[in-house]
């Protein structure tokens, strides 16, 4: 057998953990194992951080049109003839005859 083929069945047998010159190889294995952790970690935390958006996008177009809504609603209220329409339940009419524009001369004028 050959030594590259030796070394690849020593690695997948687990020698390097338990062989004389294991201790040597456990520092570098608990580091890697603490790094996927921590990648693992951040990438649920990422996840999490696209859903909200997500909702929160999806929040904000539902809340753009009901301020669409509302605001044609108010507009459409505000029109002449809709008010006509409130007040002449309560008995007000438009007036039949046109405004007349008041002058108020002082008497004071030098």
């Amino acid at each position: 057998m050959s030594k590259l083929k030796q070394s690849i069945y020593d690695v997948l047998k687990g020698k390097f953990l338990v062989g004389e010159d294991a201790f040597k190889n456990w520092p570098i294995i608990l580091f890697v194992v603490v790094l996927l952790l921590f990648m693992i970690s951040r990438s649920h935390s990422s996840d999490k951080k696209v859903l909200k958006i997500a909702k929160l996008n999806k929040e904000i177009r539902e809340l753009k049109a009901e301020f669409v809504d509302t605001r044609t609603k108010v507009m459409r209220l505000e029109l002449e003839s809709e008010v006509q329409k409130k007040v002449a339940k309560r008995g007000l009419l438009p007036s039949q005859n046109p405004p007349k524009k008041i002058k108020v001369v002082s008497k004071n004028q030098d």
